[in-house]
Parts: structure tokens; sequence; C-alpha cells
């Protein structure tokens, strides 16, 4: 189960107590999963998009270091464990119906957010065909850090 056994955040009230007030009570989905957006907190750059669970966003806050729940492996995953590229926390935003997670971060280690060596997950970009019986394709970004 990706939900951690205790509920460290407040239970959620009402519409206006959601959207207007200042107790957090984030909306986790069927799976006890709640989106993440992670940001450069200097440029804005979009870097990637993860799930936490409860414990995840729990760690985070705690920690000041972005954990995440890998869906793919059913595991907490601290981003940068392994590459030393640690997703250092500068500010954490909630949208309005708290159902969705910013996080504004600073990369640690050689800047690279993306397990492949990009600095940011979204390295390629959506190519449209001319021709409707054409799939869509891919091209590499032309800010893609394209690593050795």
């Amino acid at each position: 189960m990706s939900a951690h056994a205790s509920q460290p955040f407040a239970q959620r009230g009402t519409k206006s107590d959601i959207e207007n007030g200042l107790s957090f009570q984030p909306k986790f989905d069927g799976d006890g999963l709640i989106p993440a957006i992670v940001t450069d907190a200097r440029t804005g750059e979009v870097l990637m998009f993860a799930f936490m669970n409860a414990h995840a966003l729990k760690l985070s806050i705690d920690t000041g270091i972005a954990h995440f729940w890998s869906r793919s492996r059913a595991a907490l995953w601290k981003k940068g464990e392994e590459s030393g590229n640690f997703l250092n926390i500068v500010e954490m935003r909630t949208d309005c119906d708290q159902d969705v997670i910013w996080v504004r971060v600073e990369v640690a280690g050689d800047g690279r957010a993306c397990h492949t060596g990009e600095r940011s997950c979204f390295y390629r970009v959506i190519k449209s065909s001319s021709n409707a019986d054409e799939a869509a394709a891919l091209a590499v970004a032309a800010d893609a850090c394209r690593h050795d």
C-alpha cells in the first residue's frame, strides 16, 4: 500500500476551509497519492513530475529534501540518493483545492534532475505531422543537456 499508516495532515474540511483556510489538508487519490510538480526555484524551469504519498510528503516537509512514491517500484524514493542530485526544497505550495503540490527546488550535485542525465525530465518536444495519418513524433529540445 502506498499510503503511510498514520495521517500526519489535517482532515479535509469544507470547501471554504480548503480554499481559503491556512490548514494544510492535502487530497490524496484512491491510491493514497498526490501529484507533485517540481521546478527550479531560480529559473522556474519544470524539472520533473512525480507522486507523493503522505509519508513522502511529510519527509519532504520535515527534511527539506524531496521524497516521492515510486509507483513502478512501489517504494519510497528520496530523489538524488543514488546520483547525488538531491532536490533541496526552497518552497512548497499547494493549489486552491489542495490536490497538487508544487515543489520549488535547487538541484544538488551536477544539477541534473532526470535519471537519464538530462537537467529536466522534459527534454523532448512533441512534433505533429502535417499528414493526419502519421503519428506524432518526438524531437530533442534545443535546450536539452545531451549528456555523454
